[in-house]
Formats: C-alpha cells, structure tokens, sequence
C-alpha cells in the first residue's frame, strides 16, 4: 500500500468512528472556556479557531468563553502599573478595570472572532454588559484566622462573581448560526463593571443554556489520582473523595468545583482538557478513547 492510501486509510478510519459522535452530538450546545496556551501558541489558536469552524459544520453549537490574564499583566506592565494578587484573583481597581475592560472586551475578544471568521465560521463578540448577558456582584474574601476577633475583609476592587445570566442574546445568535465569543465581564446593579473568572461564567452559562458538556482548557492533562496518573473518567463522589483526601489540590481546586456544580445543575458531562494538546477539543469529543478527564453525574 502506498504512502497516500494508507493516509486515506486512516483519514476514512477518523470519520468512521467519529460519525457516531457527531450524530449523537447534533444540535446540542457545548460550552468551552478558551484560555491557557490554546489561548497563547500560534499554532494551537489556529488549530482551535479551525476546530471551533468544524464543530459548527457538522451540527453542534459551540459557545465560547475566554480568560485573558497574561494579556491583561503585558498591558498593564507596558503600562508601568504592577499586577497585585490575592488568593490568585488580580486586584483590581478603576484603573486596572479599565485595562481589563480594554484587553478583554476589546484585543483578546476581536482577535479570537477575527481568527474563527478567518477559518470559515461566523462569530461575534460579547462582554457579559451585551445583552445583560452576566449580573454580577462585588466578590467578599473572607479570611477566618484563630488570631482574629472576627473575619479579614479584603476588598479586591472590581472583581465580581456572577449573580445572574440572561443567555437570551446568546439563544438568538445560536439560532442565527453564529458562534458565541463571551469575554467574562459582568456588570453590577449599580452600573460598575466586575471582572469574573472565566471557568466560573463558563459553569454558569452551560447551567442557564442546558449545555450537553463544559469544556474546559487548562494547561494540564487532567485531573490526576495518588499516583499521578490521569484519571480519564469519574463520578462527582469519586470527586469529593478526591478533594476529601487531598488529591485535588490548588489552581485546578476552583476549575474542578466549576465543572461539579454545573453537572449537578444539569450539564450532562464536564471535561478538563489539556489545551496544549493540538485538536484537543475534536479529539475529545469525536474519538473513542478522548482526552483528558470526563467527570458525569454517576
């Protein structure tokens, strides 16, 4: 057999197997958040603007919402304004709100519809104040200490946790065959703009759209056991026990309790994705074996 047959060969074995999926998958909406170094390696953001196009081709509806953290320090460093962090959430006075506002709703967001648009699909941009898309409300850190009278308080400034989502706007851009690009600024009842973590409006959008699946990117392969093997798939009380014994640990803590409360919302499965790995997202969900870590009801 020659070097093209077998390419074809192995070409017509991908859309075998993967034709089950896209059936299955038709028609429903998948929720993603786009961040990490999918978000920063030229190679990878092509790859997932090509893949996000593909996705659409075949029937499903991807939505997406997007990080932008190192973008937002570059700016603000060329600015001459140091990054403060507490508890890994930036601190985020006016000033910083208005270069957030500017990275995220502006740069990051054009630049991924741009580049989706480029590969063929169609689009647009949102910030949670499109539509009233996200209400948000000022986030409280509480600190309990056994030295202290009572809780620390500290104020981070404009970061907001979501209180409210109106996906009305993002129903009529699916329906109109567009996709959704989400930057995850909130506004508050007082008119302020709030920074949000991104994992937690994607949780929160796949709850209110009734996603069949959060998709989140990170720049790990996965929920890894004790043994420091990857966990390819597990039930929320396997979950718990993992947290309980300690094995679920640091940054990948919030994103794991993200995904846990959308499926107890109703989002039919969670996944945590190494973004680093090319066409991570079509490899998820179109091939037998996936990548990264499935967490499901039961």
């Amino acid at each position: 057999m020659s070097v093209n047959e077998d390419r074809a060969q192995t070409i017509a074995r991908v859309l075998t197997e993967a034709l089950p999926y896209i059936r299955r998958f038709s028609g429903k909406t998948m929720v993603i958040k786009y961040g990490g170094n999918a978000m920063v390696e030229q190679r990878l953001k092509e790859g997932f603007a090509r893949d996000i196009v593909l996705m659409k081709l075949v029937g499903l509806n991807p939505v997406l919402v997007h990080g932008g953290g190192p973008q937002i320090g570059a700016l603000l460093a060329r600015l001459g304004k140091a990054s403060e962090f507490v508890d890994g959430m930036r601190v985020t006075d006016s000033e910083t709100m208005d270069v957030v506002e500017m990275v995220l709703g502006g740069l990051v967001n054009k630049d991924i519809v741009n580049l989706i648009n480029q590969h063929g699909g169609v689009a647009v941009g949102l910030t949670g104040k499109d539509g009233d898309l996200i209400r948000a409300r000022k986030l409280v850190l509480r600190r309990d200490a056994p030295e202290l009278d009572a809780p620390e308080i500290i104020d981070l400034g404009h970061v907001g946790e979501v209180e409210s989502i109106d996906v009305s706007v993002v129903n009529m851009l699916v329906g109109g065959n567009f996709i959704p690009v989400i930057a995850p600024i909130g506004v508050g009842a007082d008119g302020r703009s709030y920074n949000i973590n991104a994992d937690l409006v994607a949780g929160k959008v796949a709850e209110v759209l009734g996603a069949e699946k959060l998709i989140l990117l990170t720049n790990t392969a996965g929920l890894l056991g004790a043994d420091g093997a990857l966990v390819r798939e597990l039930d929320l009380a396997r979950v718990d026990g993992m947290v309980r014994d300690g094995v679920i640990t640091g940054g990948m803590l919030p994103k794991v309790r993200c995904a846990v409360e959308a499926v107890k919302a109703g989002v039919r499965a969670a996944h945590i994705l190494d973004g680093r790995v090319e066409h991570a997202v079509l490899l998820d969900l179109f091939t037998d074996e996936g990548v990264g870590t499935k967490i499901s009801p039961r």
